[in-house]
């Protein structure tokens, strides 16, 4: 088919044969971002949605908190923490079905663990143990992505996948304000609305690309408004504001499923914390930034809401936060046990059938760690310790 025999209005020479393809105005996102707690909407969310969000986020706060200890005793190489941002992960992973996909990014353990997984097994990886630390498939969480935005080109391959065998499923990737700024962003939301893949895309804005603010990536009116370029719908929420998160996703989830396509969501959040452990935010923000946003903690907020419409009182807090607490506890004791690895490990998972390349080089390592004496002897677990 050529360019002249398109179906519509689209001819390529300029007025008065030229009309846009798409309709803009459906696609752009409100003015202002979208939000329920603290309006009249909240008085249809479902209470125990509302509850389940809000001992996710608990839980989600703990286990930040927890992992950044963690790094400080050396447990961890490095820690992304998301404290200030739990609402956007917990929605995007309670948003999924069970046969949806999800993929984060480096900074998205928490909605891993919303999803399902094993929170030590989520920061294998961090830990610089063993590959991605987990089975994908188990969960259907990709593995944790460290390079900006390459997880966006592969949810859409996969989305893209399942659409052509039939499957119904819907891909949801995150990523942060800085990815936008890579070309994977681009490429996989231009693949996305050419090929009406099932697939949402969540930019959490937390305000910052390491220290580079928002206003030295992007001029655009916002992060939501680049969804129009590609000829998708493109959606501004609270990301502080988890239920709204929830709705806002799972309208997308639901719209992708049904074949109408991708869809661009724009979750304006902080990140309360550094960009890592390696991280001096002091040097490019100050004080009194941090604590206004604080004063719109997404935990504080559902609280708020919550008991404020007498579904959650003190027992219900002190019930979730002892929860919390076991999480942390478990996390921490399994932390501390010295995983045994095995270095041959390192060849089992790199292709289904290994190289001829792959077998020579472990052939070399075997050899080497048998003449050092440095391989597991006969009735030894290579793999004890290995977070599971």
């Amino acid at each position: 088919m050529t360019v002249l025999e398109q179906p519509g209005p689209y001819r390529p020479t300029p007025p008065p044969a030229w009309q846009p393809r798409t309709d803009p105005a459906p696609l752009l996102p409100d003015a202002e971002p979208f939000r329920v707690l603290g309006t009249p909407a909240a008085d249809a969310l479902d209470p125990e949605l509302m509850r389940r969000l809000y001992g996710q986020l608990v839980r989600g706060r703990r286990y930040n908190t927890q992992a950044t200890a963690l790094t400080r005793q050396g447990r961890l190489a490095v820690y992304p923490s998301s404290t200030g941002q739990e609402a956007c992960q917990v929605a995007a992973a309670l948003a999924l079905e069970e046969r949806d996909w999800l993929f984060p990014s480096y900074r998205d353990t928490l909605a891993a663990v919303a999803r399902g997984m094993d929170p030590v097994q989520v920061l294998t990886l961090l830990r610089g143990d063993w590959h991605t630390g987990y089975d994908p498939r188990e969960h259907r969480v990709a593995p944790l992505s460290t390079p900006l935005a390459t997880q966006l080109p592969h949810a859409v391959g996969l989305a893209h996948a399942a659409h052509l065998k039939g499957d119904d499923v819907v891909a949801l990737a995150l990523v942060g304000d800085g990815g936008t700024s890579e070309g994977d962003f681009h490429e996989a939301l231009n693949f996305a609305a050419v090929w009406q893949a099932p697939v949402v895309f969540l930019v959490q804005n937390n305000g910052f690309a390491i220290s580079v603010p928002l206003a030295k990536q992007t001029a655009a009116p916002s992060l939501a408004h680049k969804a129009v370029g590609y000829g998708m719908p493109g959606r501004l929420v609270d990301g502080n504001d988890a239920p709204a998160v929830h709705q806002v996703l799972t309208e997308a989830v639901h719209r992708a499923r049904a074949g109408g396509g991708p869809t661009l969501v724009e979750a304006v959040t902080y990140r309360i914390e550094a960009h890592t452990n390696a991280d001096d935010a002091t040097r490019y923000r100050g004080d009194t930034e941090v604590e206004t946003w604080r004063a719109h903690d997404p935990l504080v907020l559902l609280e708020r809401e919550l008991t404020g419409r007498g579904l959650l009182d003190d027992a219900g807090i002190r019930a979730e936060a002892e929860a919390a607490e076991r999480l942390a506890a478990d996390l921490r004791e399994r932390m501390h046990q010295d995983p045994v690895l095995d270095p041959m490990e390192m060849f089992t998972h790199v292709y289904a059938e290994q190289t001829a390349q792959l077998r020579e080089q472990a052939a070399q390592l075997r050899a080497e760690l048998t003449a050092a004496g440095e391989l597991p002897g006969p009735g030894e677990d290579p793999q004890e310790g290995r977070p599971r």
